[in-house]
């Protein structure tokens, strides 16, 4: 199984819920001393009580650097260098292009891209000082992949994509490992009323298995499910005519087939809509 999880200190971003609570629940499981970092704090509290072994919460506000850094500071006080940090913060907003409200499009990308950025240059100097470390970013398939009514959430995933790599080519050498995580739609708060297309829907211990597996053995592009990987590898190899039919055939169009009101809460609680829905 390669490099072994436990004793292992992550850190893990929006950890309360969804995903990165999935994530923290099997790397605790695995005996990793895990720090869950999350904007709500009380949240991310139920769920460390209710992990194994060594678990504890912490607020966090990735789109501001002194969170993140005071983040990664809290979790070297408790439980020593953090070996690996899990970039799993993201909010999305769905529906046409020009409807798309300005704060949702500056959201997205606050969180998203500069959530992620700020997770690296947090970490990337403790861990390259030690000569080891492992950033693991959870993006999605839309970082390959632009699904129609995610126009900006694509443009993030692509973006967290091209500076994942760019800086992964950085540290070559350095001891300290890169990797991104790309799943289809998962059964998230994120992902209410979006359609999955030709995909089966994912659950966030599926892409909590992904990430334990690419911490025990890195690599830096992990699909989920792996056939996307030869899907999205054959889309670019496609003249463009081929590439819209293989779109209009196996990629969900999420302007047709979303469900606008089953998603408004969550932009509400996520900052990309006001309560009346502007």
């Amino acid at each position: 199984m390669g490099r072994d999880v436990a004793g292992l200190t992550v850190a893990v971003t929006g950890a309360a819920r969804g995903i990165g609570a999935a994530v923290a629940a099997r790397l605790a499981g695995a005996g990793a001393r895990v720090v869950l970092g999350d904007l709500d704090l009380a949240a991310a509290e139920a769920t460390a009580a209710a992990l194994p072994g060594e678990v504890l919460a912490a607020g966090l506000d990735v789109t501001e650097q002194d969170s993140v850094d005071a983040f990664l500071d809290r979790a070297e006080q408790a439980y020593g260098p953090v070996d690996v940090l899990v970039n799993n913060a993201g909010v999305m907003w769905v529906g046409p292009f020009e409807a798309e409200p300005e704060r949702a499009a500056r959201r997205q990308f606050d969180v998203n891209v500069h959530g992620v950025r700020h997770g690296f240059l947090a970490a990337v100097p403790r861990m390259r000082a030690r000569g080891r470390g492992h950033i693991v970013t959870v993006a999605s398939a839309a970082s390959r992949i632009s699904p129609p009514g995610e126009a900006t959430y694509a443009a993030t995933k692509h973006a967290v994509y091209g500076y994942a790599a760019a800086v992964r080519q950085e540290l070559r050498g350095s001891g300290v490992q890169v990797s991104l995580v790309m799943p289809s739609v998962v059964e998230t708060e994120l992902a209410l009323g979006t359609s999955h297309g030709s995909v089966p829907r994912l659950r966030p211990a599926d892409v909590a298995a992904a990430v334990e597996r690419v911490i025990r053995r890195p690599r830096f592009e992990v699909f989920v499910p792996g056939r996307l990987d030869p899907l999205t590898r054959l889309l670019a190899l496609l003249p463009q005519a081929g590439r819209d039919l293989a779109y209009r055939l196996l990629v969900p169009d999420q302007v047709a087939l979303g469900d606008g009101g089953a998603r408004a809460a969550y932009q509400v609680e996520a900052g990309l809509s006001e309560a009346d829905g502007q």
